[in-house]
């Protein structure tokens, strides 16, 4: 509460959120509706690509949202995703200005540089600015090589740095995020880690043998999986050309549920390779699925292309361990991702982009070769203990109520 006996209002900018199935979407969604219990919440998001009826102006779980005027193309090509981006940031940018003074701005990263206009909102109110970064940009964008041009790279890069050097907390998800943003001017007294979450209670491990694995007919192979965004960042290629190595073994199913801008490549390479007897590929998931359609899986494949360690960090990791089922992560041995599941001993860590390998590690944990159970319950544990929820609600809770007394 304000001196005044008001609640204190916070104002959130990110162009995704609910009923987005985009991961950003999902986590700022719960974190919004956790601070709604103590603040009066508004989030100013853009239309939604398949949701451009949706109303305006609404209210959800405690959570106003205003839907400013943005495209909603479909994000697979770079200059329609620019086009979503510049026009929700002018949209929101103008709606912020126009709206009564918050008593807090926060921006999570979609787009990047939604953190500057976090700032000159709260520059314009004198008020303080949280951002949430869910990865390093434009970094991410040059490792992925989607984008190439200097002097493009050259201004995102100085946008980025403005408001790193200018927010009075940044957030990074990860220990080698929070040295891969001090190293780009964000200041080490205003940086805190806080790594993304799942609700523990939410995602609860299942039995192999269940109705979703029965429906898609899993129950009798051998499920590797990969659950989530099918994008750049993932490293699918690996997957699906792992699969040309196995295929002797008709008791093996690679399982790819998702979808995202590399999806019909994906088909078409599973294709070519004449591998799409092996691999299946299948939608979304609705949330309350996923305890299910997670545990048909033996284990899980977490990829990271080569060169993302610190920029990006995987969310979709504590889902797969809160349904305690166990994951070969083919990252770069630095990535929070690698680091994490070696400190936990929930799977297996193997270099990106090593198709050849990953075939063999799917190989020999089909042949029994590792307690895969042991490690599902080892990944359970930790979940439980630090990435739950109500751990990191916390967390948040206590950052907005240091910047709210400051």
């Amino acid at each position: 509460m304000s001196h005044d006996g008001r609640r204190r209002r916070i104002l959130v900018l990110n162009q995704y959120y609910w009923p987005g199935v985009e991961a950003t979407a999902h986590l700022l969604t719960e974190l919004c509706e956790a601070l709604a219990e103590d603040y009066e919440v508004e989030v100013v998001t853009g239309v939604l690509h398949g949701h451009e009826d949706a109303p305006r102006e609404d209210e959800h779980n405690g959570v106003r949202i205003v839907r400013v005027s943005s495209t909603s193309y479909e994000r697979s090509e770079l200059a329609r995703r620019a086009a979503n981006y510049f026009s929700y940031l002018g949209a929101a940018f103008t709606h912020a200005l126009r709206s009564p003074a918050p008593d807090l701005v926060l921006c999570m990263t979609d787009p990047p540089i939604v953190g500057d206009v976090g700032v000159a909102v709260g520059r314009r109110f004198g008020i303080p600015v949280l951002v949430i970064s869910q990865d390093v940009f434009p970094e991410i964008a040059t490792e992925l090589d989607r984008l190439r041009n200097p002097a493009v790279v050259g201004v995102l890069g100085g946008l980025v740095g403005a408001y790193l050097r200018r927010a009075d907390r940044i957030v990074a998800i990860g220990e080698t995020m929070r040295e891969r943003l001090e190293a780009k001017g964000a200041p080490p007294d205003r940086l805190r880690v806080i790594p993304n979450w799942v609700d523990t209670r939410a995602i609860t491990p299942q039995p192999r043998d269940n109705e979703w694995a029965g429906n898609h007919d899993l129950v009798k192979p051998f499920v590797v999986m990969h659950s989530g965004n099918v994008g750049h960042a993932q490293d699918l290629d690996s997957l699906v050309r792992a699969a040309t190595f196995l295929r002797d073994r008709a008791d093996l199913r690679i399982v790819i549920a998702g979808f995202g801008a590399r999806h019909a490549e994906m088909v078409t390479l599973a294709d070519t390779l004449e591998v799409d007897d092996m691999v299946r590929f299948l939608p979304y998931q609705k949330r309350e699925r996923l305890p299910l359609s997670l545990s048909s899986a033996d284990v899980h494949v977490v990829g990271l292309a080569k060169g993302l360690a610190g920029y990006v960090v995987p969310s979709r990791l504590y889902g797969i361990l809160s349904a305690g089922r166990p994951v070969i992560v083919a990252a770069e041995d630095e990535s929070e991702t690698a680091r994490l599941v070696r400190e936990i001993g929930c799977g297996v860590v193997i270099p990106p982009g090593r198709p050849e390998l990953l075939a063999r590690t799917i190989r020999a944990a089909a042949d029994g070769e590792y307690d895969l159970a042991e490690m599902g319950r080892r990944g359970r544990d930790y979940v439980k203990e630090e990435a739950d929820r109500v751990v990191a609600m916390e967390r948040y809770r206590a950052l907005v109520r240091e910047l709210l007394a400051a």
